[in-house]
């Protein structure tokens, strides 16, 4: 193991964690808003309600990442429509093109985890709530949401967690992030087991930082009370 060639390197990977770390907060944070309402409209009683999400979320869950990075990235480009629309300046910066991709794939599995937490929230709360005189709106925002968003905290972080491996994709798109900044290294150094070595560490730290983030989140919401553990 060459030591003095991952302390040399350290800087650059250091680069490519912060690229990392910037998409994976975008998709997250943009595919939940994204799946709040997915997730209510897949949790009513109404087909016709429910069909145009789970449309949206069969095909997303359905298809890898991968296939949809490369729809996003080179298909688009196919339609003369889009290159003369006013976001072709964004669909062709491969940044974007990832940060979109990733917040599309992520708010499909997202608006499953809403849905499966909504529907878990004991129906006595709800009539509790219509009983105090409270409409469908003021329900929703003041008792399920809330509730549902305790229940559904430890799958949204696994969801989080799966986004940061899956974003070692974005570098099939020539984007710089840890992984293919690791890659643009190795085909300096020739050192591959070094080098991902180093990779593998900054992942493994991320994924801690926001594993002990989450468990500090879920126990300061009580999730566990919640939970009836």
């Amino acid at each position: 193991m060459n030591w003095e060639v991952i302390i040399k390197w350290l800087p650059r990977l250091s680069e490519g964690a912060v690229l990392t770390l910037e998409l994976v907060a975008f998709a997250v944070i943009a595919g939940l808003i994204l799946a709040i309402p997915m997730g209510i409209a897949r949790s009513s009683r109404h087909w016709y309600i429910r069909s145009l999400p789970y449309g949206y979320i069969f095909f997303f869950r359905g298809t890898p990442l991968l296939v949809q990075l490369f729809l996003v990235y080179y298909g688009l480009a196919q339609f003369e429509s889009v290159r003369q629309g006013p976001l072709w300046p964004y669909l062709r910066d491969p940044y974007w093109c990832a940060v979109l991709t990733m917040t599309l794939h992520t708010a499909a599995y997202i608006a499953e985890i809403l849905r499966g937490a909504i529907q878990s929230v004991p129906p006595g709360e709800v009539e509790a709530a219509r009983a105090l005189g409270m409409s469908r709106f003021q329900t929703m925002v003041h008792i399920l949401l809330p509730r549902a968003a305790r229940i559904g905290l430890p799958a949204y972080s696994n969801e989080v967690i799966l986004m940061l491996k899956a974003s070692a994709l974005a570098s099939t798109i020539t984007l710089l992030e840890l992984t293919g900044m690791a890659r643009t290294i190795i085909a300096r150094t020739y050192l591959p087991v070094e080098i991902f070595f180093a990779a593998g560490m900054f992942y493994l730290v991320i994924a801690f930082v926001l594993v002990r983030g989450f468990k500090l989140l879920e126990r300061w919401l009580r999730v566990d009370a919640c939970q009836g553990r």
